[in-house]
């Protein structure tokens, strides 16, 4: 992508096209499994009602008043009734950090009270949309700051900003299967939308049948709250949740950042999500600017390369601010970013998700390039810029560094 007025992540910093070999994992979520039934005989036995009979109690409510209605009839009226809330910007929760702010930093010190406070509230914000994830803990061996910023949100949500729409539901399309989906299925739709992006060869979807993803630099099409399949599917896997411990510690010369927790994490494993506000774009110019001299930014803009028309290259719509929250930067990365999409039918607003592209050890950083890809930083001129606070000196380490963070 091209020069910006100020420094933002783009697709290109989050991908990789190297392909690492399958690692297999066994998941954490065990689900019952489904049971295929072809005859009466077979549904009595299950202690379930027969086709006949659901017919007989369909045509008794019917008769009495009452509408019937089916998944396969009234998927969309039913997915619509119980979809998501749209998560709005303004409505980001800060109460519980102004009350942290009104006391005292030794009352917030007291009985390690304000670490207590950040790990509980990321278990509440994240009890809906991963409930069997490990919890997350907060670690500084480094000084004596608590935890990050109290401006610090940890969350799975995205907020959406003045001037962006809410997800499409109107046009998500789901599949029809019964029971998990079938990745050499010919009629499955969530096979045919991802292999639309990515020819998976035998089998249509991204991930491998331990959950591991296939192949970077693709968006990801999940089954969504449309599809009839069941909830083992094996293309549900960022739904389902984070599967490996993290932690939020302190860095000696970066700040805070996210590591690994005492497991190993196998390459091409689902990490979390690079949540924030979605913006549009000229509003993210504006932060831009602010951030770039306060020396913080985690503007990511989504120029995608499968959202250009036809080869062409599109100007950029959206862009989403982690400022709350954000992964370090290394030459070296361990993670990448890929597009994946759910429960939204606009390609501009794909939800950004992390995934190690490499085996991440026990206690190891967990970052991705601000910069991107060697190749893709030809001709970008950023001597205007240099004198904003952002423009640091690279602190990453890596025997390949850069010395800097940004093109």
């Amino acid at each position: 992508s091209g020069p910006r007025r100020s420094a933002r992540i783009s697709s290109s910093s989050a991908s990789s096209s190297v392909e690492p070999p399958e690692r297999p994992i066994s998941r954490s979520r065990h689900y019952q499994p489904y049971i295929r039934t072809s005859s009466d005989e077979e549904l009595i036995a299950q202690g379930a009602f027969t086709r006949s009979t659901r017919h007989k109690f369909l045509q008794a409510f019917e008769n009495a008043g009452f509408e019937a209605i089916s998944w396969k009839k009234d998927r969309k009226r039913i997915a619509k009734e119980f979809a998501p809330v749209t998560q709005l910007a303004k409505d980001i929760p800060h109460d519980l950090h102004d009350r942290l702010n009104s006391l005292s930093l030794a009352a917030r010190r007291a009985g390690n009270m304000q670490v207590l406070v950040f790990e509980a509230e990321i278990r509440a914000n994240t009890a809906e949309d991963e409930p069997d994830a490990p919890p997350v803990y907060i670690i500084n061996e480094v000084d004596d700051e608590p935890t990050p910023p109290l401006e610090f949100y940890y969350s799975n949500l995205m907020w959406h900003g003045e001037g962006v729409p809410k997800p499409d539901l109107e046009n998500l399309q789901g599949c029809d299967c019964i029971g998990p989906c079938d990745p050499a299925s010919k009629t499955c739709a969530c096979v045919k939308r991802q292999r639309k992006y990515w020819d998976g060869g035998s089998s249509g979807f991204i991930y491998d049948r331990k959950g591991k993803l296939r192949a970077h630099e693709y968006p990801i099409f999940e089954c969504n709250m449309n599809c009839s399949c069941s909830e083992d599917c094996p293309n549900r896997v960022i739904q389902n949740g984070r599967q490996y411990q993290i932690a939020i510690c302190k860095t000696p010369n970066k700040g805070w950042g996210v590591f690994a927790g005492p497991r190993r994490i196998p390459a091409n494993s689902y990490i979390g999500i690079y949540a924030g506000e979605y913006l549009t774009d000229s509003e993210g110019e504006i932060r831009g600017t602010i951030y770039n001299k306060v020396g913080r930014t985690y503007l990511f803009d989504l120029d995608f390369w499968f959202l250009n028309d036809e080869g062409k290259e599109r100007k950029v719509k959206y862009c989403i601010d982690a400022y709350h929250a954000g992964n370090n930067h290394s030459c070296d990365p361990n993670c990448v970013i890929n597009a994946c999409y759910i429960n939204e039918a606009n390609m501009d607003k794909p939800l950004l998700t992390i995934f190690t592209c490499r085996d991440v050890e026990p206690f190891e950083e967990l970052c991705f390039s601000y910069f991107g890809q060697p190749d893709d930083d030809m001709g970008i001129d950023t001597t205007q810029k240099l004198s904003d606070a952002v423009y640091v000196t690279c602190q990453c380490g890596a025997p390949n560094c850069r010395g800097t963070m940004w093109k």
